[in-house]
């Protein structure tokens, strides 16, 4: 089973307000995006104009205002902030509310929003990792059954039923930045979830092959799991405003290293002044051609679920102009 083509938005939580990231979400259905996914963060990346709101409560209202867009968080990290029991219940309550347009992405974390938030020394990847796997598995089994009993080595649940639950439950998208949490998308994930600007040899020789192997391991069949990916593109018809809207994102150009210990948005905003190529992880065109060349390997490759990420203040027009000029394009050569 291949998946077909789906063309999304991403809703930047860090960037936006939720009544301003709200209107821009109905626009993006109105104008024909196919999904809209929102980051679940606790803190910006950056302190001036920053915003952070609460990706569950968001997601019902644009259930609300829309009747046809998925809707996903990308990602949301069940383990620290959340329980995943609670987890469990916030998107069954959404999956009945809105069947079979929920989805639940899913990743392992970042320190700027869990340790200031609940106080906590930030663990290796191991743990992170671990904690995930076992959430995922609780998550299930509390979709599936009643008067659950489980003993994991971090969470443990007596006797808990959630009561209100969609008939099918909400399909787990595993978010992966290297190969061990790409294995258990292939394993575990109903979808796999990364992100454009990295070096095509990441995807090509890693991450999906990766998938590949967890998916064969477990007996799963590859082409049932939806390749997702985020793109992050800047598509103006004036290339310097291409070029100065990635500017505000500058903390994405960090190195790894350069962000992990940073928990306070105003010292990461310091950090990324430093950054010579705010630009360096977004694909950047004034060309309708170009542009299309651009995405092109990340289609090649075998994603089928492309959300796009756009970085300017003026979401509207970018939403208009690239449903107008890119999306159908898309359609008819890869669709």
């Amino acid at each position: 089973m291949s998946h077909p083509l789906r063309l999304g938005w991403k809703a930047s939580a860090e960037q936006f307000g939720p009544r301003p990231l709200l209107d821009f979400a109905i626009l993006a259905e109105e104008v024909g995006f196919d999904s809209v996914w929102v980051s679940d963060h606790y803190q910006p990346w950056r302190h001036t104009d920053g915003h952070s709101p609460f990706s569950m409560s968001w997601l019902a209202a644009l259930g609300e205002r829309t009747s046809r867009v998925l809707m996903g968080t990308s990602v949301l990290t069940p383990t620290f902030r959340y329980h995943p029991a609670i987890v469990a219940q916030a998107f069954a309550t959404l999956g009945v509310m809105y069947p079979e347009r929920v989805i639940l992405g899913i990743g392992t974390g970042e320190s700027m929003n869990e340790v200031p938030v609940i106080g906590i020394e930030w663990p290796e990847f191991r743990e992170r990792f671990r904690r995930m796997s076992e959430a995922t598995r609780l998550i299930r089994k509390l979709w599936t059954e009643e008067f659950v009993e489980f003993d994991g080595d971090f969470y443990h649940v007596h006797g808990a039923t959630v009561y209100d639950r969609p008939e099918k439950p909400v399909p787990i998208y595993v978010g992966a930045s290297g190969e061990v949490a790409a294995r258990f998308a292939g394993r575990q994930g109903d979808g796999f979830i990364c992100t454009s600007g990295k070096g095509i040899e990441l995807y090509k020789d890693k991450l999906l092959p990766a998938v590949r192997e967890g998916a064969e391991a477990a007996g799963r069949d590859f082409d049932a799991i939806e390749k997702t990916i985020e793109v992050k593109v800047s598509f103006d018809p004036d290339r310097v405003r291409a070029d100065e809207d990635c500017r505000i994102w500058a903390a994405l150009a960090l190195p790894a290293e350069d962000k992990v210990d940073v928990h306070n948005p105003l010292e990461m905003e310091q950090r990324a002044t430093r950054v010579k190529d705010p630009g360096r992880r977004w694909l950047i065109s004034d060309s309708v051609d170009e542009h299309i060349e651009q995405i092109r390997p990340y289609l090649e490759l075998g994603f089928t679920h492309l959300v796009f990420h756009a970085p300017g203040n003026d979401q509207a027009s970018f939403l208009h102009r690239y449903s107008e000029l890119i999306l159908p394009r898309l359609r008819e050569r890869w669709g």
